[in-house]
């Protein structure tokens, strides 16, 4: 091999996100094998301890060394300024009354930091992490629990104020929410993703492999986007993306034909296959929301193939 040419390794993820509580996983989870589990938040409904020890269980659960976990809006605890602040908000509350459902302060995050070593279970914080996996990988993330304004949950941020994101020189982003303009429609057709995450993502240099989030569940699917050559000074959906080189992958649409899913959705971008991702000037999009609606309840996980480098 060319000394200038850097060996690259097939990595396997399994990417969820919005489990909101449930205890164990579904079939179509457990069952799977991969190098590394990603959940993009929205662990809890009400941000009660019993339900992140739920998420604690399920994670158990999954197949795979390394699990890396982010918090979502509605994992408000986690978020400690706007849990102080809700528990100022709510006296004369007992305070033993408090900590009996929703724990001291920190002590969300303390259960996920024992599970660390003995489980492969990764409690994120905002910011870049690296990781050498057991497959001989070396895997960059950054990782963002923040959303914009919806109520008044946690690792929120006024849309007018923005956010800043630095998102550089990383593999795979992982954020609660997703970018506007891709897997963000609502149900009343509302693009909810947020204008700062898709401006960092246009602009990162080299823009990641992966970007997988959750947040909006009837927004499931995936998208391989092709990033057009000339980024505009404020990048948008409309001018950024050359849409007749991308590929809509799966939506809820496509799977609602075939009847309740009963298998993970997969994808696989690795050379050989027929559309290998090119570093640089595609990124593929996972919407991986679990939580589904009366159609489906349970919406299925993608299990997602890439080339990263490999660690040396």
């Amino acid at each position: 091999m060319p000394e200038n040419v850097a060996a690259h390794v097939k990595t396997r993820f399994l990417v969820f996100s919005d489990t909101h509580g449930l205890d164990t996983p579904p079939e179509f989870v457990s069952r799977e094998d991969a190098d590394v589990a990603i959940h993009c938040g929205d662990l809890t409904t009400e941000s009660k301890l019993d339900e992140f020890k739920a998420s604690i269980r399920f994670l158990r659960a999954v197949n795979a060394p390394l699990k890396l976990v982010i918090a979502g809006n509605h994992d408000f605890t986690m978020d400690i300024p706007v849990f102080q602040r809700k528990v100022a908000e709510a006296q004369p509350l007992d305070p033993q009354l408090v900590q009996k459902f929703y724990g001291r302060y920190e002590e969300a995050r303390d259960l996920f930091g024992k599970e660390k070593d003995a489980t492969g279970i990764t409690f994120l914080d905002e910011g870049i992490h690296t990781f050498r996996l057991q497959n001989g990988a070396l895997l960059n993330v950054y990782a963002s629990p923040y959303t914009p304004s919806c109520g008044d949950w946690g690792f929120q941020y006024r849309r007018d104020n923005g956010h800043d994101f630095r998102i550089e020189n990383v593999d795979v982003v992982m954020t609660h929410g997703p970018p506007k303009g891709i897997l963000n429609r609502t149900l009343s057709s509302q693009r909810a993703g947020c204008q700062r995450l898709f401006e960092a993502i246009a602009r990162a240099k080299p823009r990641p492999l992966m970007h997988c989030f959750g947040h909006i569940h009837e927004a499931w699917g995936a998208k391989l986007v092709r990033w057009r050559d000339d980024i505009s000074p404020e990048p948008s959906h409309l001018t950024d993306i050359d849409h007749d080189q991308s590929v809509p992958i799966s939506t809820l649409s496509t799977i609602k034909r075939n009847g309740n899913p009963t298998e993970s959705s997969a994808t696989s971008h690795c050379a050989g296959d027929p559309r290998p991702l090119n570093r640089g000037s595609e990124t593929l999009f996972i919407n991986a929301a679990l939580e589904g609606s009366r159609d489906f309840m349970i919406q299925p996980p993608w299990l997602v193939d890439i080339e990263l480098p490999a660690a040396v």
